[in-house]
């Protein structure tokens, strides 16, 4: 089989990858949200194109391309952003192919040319298509309105690279993320070296329309330079995702001898105990629960920074976001996976009855712990006078209460072995889980359309009192709701256990 064909056989392969995946059904039924949501996105994003159009038509210092190429830079940062929300893990699978004579070159271009040639890259179009029809074509013609879009779209595929080179490294080490800062921090030099003054921003818009400008003129280096820039990061991803997986495929396990913790204090709780421990050593000693805890309070670190020290985030509307985002993080980042590490040893937690639910509720208590985070760093708001002490404690006791046994509803679904240490390279290809994109939109919007309804019905005291009487609620009765997932989890046993072995 010469290459072309082998290429053409891993395409088919990687196609069917998702409908081989354990959780294809429960994604078909998920998909139709998701669908929902992105034709919302696509909405506001033709929204926010008439917007543009009629202010470009309105401006008499620069031409509708140049008014977007200046923008574009902001367009791929926040590409780049979301798809972070978005996009799945880069993942090869390659991890079939070691020991077959297949080039292992042939599997990351494979996995480069489906990243490039995925309908997502074509999102902003549902911004620039109806821009150009508005803006561009009347004024400079259908060649220019062509050409912009191309240019546009070369720059978004670079972007797309960019973001799969920068997920990579950063699955590898959290001090890759020094890399994209620092890019930015260039990108943005002009207005830095000029204090963020308007003469520096002038400076970067005009430096960037100068590409509109060439644009419209007919020029060719702007497609060179996006053709160049797009070749290069595309070189660049090729020879970082075949270092990252060969360097997971063919590592070697070492045992380095240190002391251990035995979180002794525990002992007091007995059984519970030693599921906390449980809980505890897997994000200690595992890489990839490890980064996800250190993502996770990262992130918890910054808003609650950012909510303290600026005054963005005090409207009513981002008021509430904010402060229900920020306590439920650990729980869309690390709890809305429930049962997916343990799916490497979910054998030995079935030999006898009732370990599956001791382990669920040292998960509740680890998890509202891990609460009191957020709550400290969240106080200089209540102290500043920002925010009220009640508002802080009844959004803490709502996630502890309502939003956490929304997300422990993932336990009877979730089928799909999480690898504790390999990220990059699996057996079957970790596959987005819609449904568990569904379950944290939930979890996140739910309480907020909740609580503005009760705002807008009644004062703000008692909608933080009914929230807070709502979470407690949940918190009483913890045990009931944890026995009933945990009978629901053993009448589908056979099928969860099947879904755990085969993605392993």
């Amino acid at each position: 089989m010469d290459k072309f064909l082998l290429f053409k056989e891993l395409r088919k392969h990687r196609k069917l990858a998702e409908k081989r995946a354990v959780n294809y059904e429960q994604n078909k039924t998920a998909k139709v949200l998701v669908y929902v949501l992105s034709g919302f996105m696509i909405a506001y994003l033709m929204f926010f194109a008439v917007m543009l159009a009629l202010i470009a038509n309105s401006l008499d210092s620069m031409t509708s391309v140049e008014m977007i190429m200046a923008a574009l830079p902001f367009i791929l940062l926040i590409d780049f952003l979301f798809r972070f929300l978005m996009q799945q893990t880069p993942s090869q699978i390659i991890k079939p192919y070691l020991l077959l004579p297949v080039p292992r070159k042939l599997c990351i271009d494979t996995f480069i040319s489906t990243s490039l040639f995925n309908s997502g890259n074509l999102t902003w179009f549902a911004m620039l298509l109806p821009f150009a029809l508005m803006s561009v074509v009347f004024s400079e013609g259908i060649w220019v309105s062509i050409g912009f879009l191309f240019c546009c779209y070369l720059f978004i595929l670079a972007n797309s690279q960019w973001y799969a080179i920068v997920r990579t490294l950063i699955n590898r080490s959290v001090f890759w993320w020094a890399l994209p800062l620092a890019v930015y921090a260039l990108i943005a030099l002009p207005i830095i070296l000029k204090g963020f003054s308007e003469k520096g921003f002038e400076q970067f818009f005009d430096f960037f329309a100068g590409m509109g400008t060439a644009i419209g003129d007919g020029r060719l280096w702007p497609y060179l330079l996006a053709f160049a820039l797009l070749a290069l990061v595309v070189a660049i991803n090729r020879v970082v995702q075949l270092r990252s997986v060969m360097a997971e495929a063919t590592r070697s396990e070492k045992t380095t001898l240190r002391s251990v913790s035995r979180f002794a204090f525990l002992d007091r709780y007995g059984e519970t105990g030693q599921y906390l421990k449980l809980e505890i050593k897997t994000i200690l000693r595992n890489k990839n629960p490890r980064k996800s805890f250190i993502f996770a309070t990262v992130f918890v670190f910054l808003i609650s920074l950012a909510i303290a020290l600026t005054d963005v985030y005090d409207g009513q509307f981002m008021t509430n976001f904010w402060c229900i985002y920020n306590f439920v993080i650990y729980g869309a980042m690390m709890l809305i996976r429930v049962m997916c590490n343990e799916g490497n040893y979910i054998d030995c937690l079935l030999v006898r009855r009732e370990n599956i639910l001791k382990l669920l509720r040292a998960k509740y208590f680890f998890y509202i712990a891990l609460l009191a985070l957020p709550f400290v760093l969240m106080l200089p708001t209540v102290i500043s006078g920002k925010w009220s002490l009640l508002m802080l404690v009844a959004y803490g006791l709502f996630t502890a209460g309502f939003q956490y046994f929304i997300l422990f509803q993932m336990a009877v679904y979730n089928k799909q072995t999480i690898p504790l240490n390999t990220k990059l390279i699996t057996k079957n290809g970790m596959e987005n889980n819609y449904y568990q994109v569904v379950v944290q939109l939930v979890a996140f919007f739910l309480p907020l359309v909740f609580i503005s309804i009760l705002q807008v019905l009644l004062s703000d005291t008692v909608a933080y009192i009914i929230m807070m009487s709502i979470g407690i609620f949940f918190i009483a009765t913890h045990e009931f709701w944890l026995r009933n997932i945990y009978q629901r989890m053993m009448r589908r046993k056979y099928v969860l256990l099947e879904g755990f072995r085969s993605s392993r």
